[in-house]
């Protein structure tokens, strides 16, 4: 079996779908590429029995049949072959692929195909459409606030619920919530999943720059998203996801405005006060000033700095795990944020000041408990 195709153009394929491939998976094939060969077309697998990624792209070729190549050896091969047209002959006896260029010959030994796991199918039990810029900025917006607790494995992807009115995006791991909303997505049929973690990572990583249609057909059991020519596959976390809206406070008197950056460029600066462990901060607001403040008694290192916010309610005094909210404030891009709090043991919930057409974000965090001392 032989096929000729572009050195660049089988590498960039390749790299899109390589992410999937573990170091050292539950069963060694794994490490291979799946490549099935139909006349000129090349379909290309690649799998973790959990996400399956295939590409597919045209070659040279008169002939059928599959392989299974390793996929370490064949992307370092690539890497470092000039753009060129390679040719690879396949003994399907022996399994041996040898690799033909303009630098020399390169031989390496693939394994049988039968043995690579069945890629699942989807019936479209459920579908929706969704553009590629809206599906990275649901996923940017919600996959960091994922929980990487194995025992809590609800919380180890993102929930999304497709609606009649919207289609709502969230993410939890019992510290912070992120709410995330579309009402430019609809689905008759309202369902919801939970995509996994990994397989998120894997999209935001894939999806092209350019704005393209992401079709997703999903099942109970397994979720089928398809753009350009790649396909991704992935098993739903089948768990039920935690009661996110009762969490979400509804009364929140105290209201405070200020400039995202400002607050972001505090909050880095600040934080290196605090201590290593709990990452505690305290925002006391009073009037239109806002006071950010760290210690670490261990090491007699504090710090403070004062901002300028607007501010309506009661003053209050609150602790914050930086770390969040840094990560919070970095994935906002408006100018302006709010913080709505009641109390200083209830959850501050964070919007942006300005919302965007058809876009709704909500990001919840728990506050830490402040020790006073004398």
């Amino acid at each position: 079996m032989k096929f000729i195709v572009n050195s660049s153009y089988l590498l960039k394929q390749l790299s899109n779908i390589n992410g999937v491939i573990t170091t050292n998976p539950v069963v060694p094939i794994l490490e291979n590429f799946l490549f099935e060969i139909d006349k000129s077309s090349l379909t290309v697998t690649a799998s973790d029995l959990q996400t399956s990624m295939i590409t597919e792209l045209s070659v040279e070729s008169k002939e059928k049949g599959n392989i299974a190549v390793p996929a370490r050896i064949l992307l370092d091969t690539l890497k470092n072959l000039p753009d060129q047209p390679v040719t690879f002959s396949i003994d399907e006896s022996t399994y041996s692929i040898e690799i033909s260029s303009d630098n020399g010959r390169y031989k390496l030994s693939g394994e049988n195909a039968t043995d690579f796991p069945k890629v699942p199918s989807v019936s479209n039990d459920f579908s929706a459409n969704i553009s590629s810029e809206v599906l990275a900025r649901a996923v940017n917006n919600t996959i960091f606030a994922t929980s990487s607790d194995e025992l809590r494995p609800a919380m180890t992807g993102v929930y999304v619920n497709l609606g009649e009115k919207n289609t709502t995006f969230v993410a939890t791991d019992g510290h912070r919530l992120v709410r995330y909303r579309r009402t430019d997505i609809k689905s008759d049929n309202g369902n919801s999943i939970i995509i996994p973690r990994k397989a998120l990572n894997l999209l935001k990583a894939t999806l092209p720059t350019e704005n393209t249609d992401v079709t997703i057909d999903f099942n109970m059991s397994n979720a089928f998203f398809k753009f350009g020519h790649i396909k991704m596959i992935c098993r739903l976390i089948d768990e039920r996801f935690p009661d996110y809206e009762n969490v979400i406070p509804s009364q929140n008197p105290i209201k405070m405005t200020i400039s995202r950056t400002d607050l972001l460029g505090s909050l880095k600066r600040i934080s290196i006060y605090a201590n290593k462990t709990t990452h505690q901060v305290r925002l006391k607001i009073t009037g239109s000033e806002l006071q950010v403040s760290a210690e670490d008694l261990d090491f007699s290192n504090e710090a403070n700095e004062r901002l300028s916010c607007e501010h309506e309610g009661d003053d209050i005094e609150i602790g914050f795990n930086a770390k969040f909210l840094i990560e919070m404030l970095t994935n906002l891009d408006t100018d302006q944020i709010r913080l709505n709090m009641s109390a200083p043991n209830k959850a501050g919930v964070i919007f942006p000041a300005e919302k965007d057409k058809g876009e709704d974000i909500l990001m919840l965090v728990m506050p830490v408990m402040l020790n006073q001392y004398v």
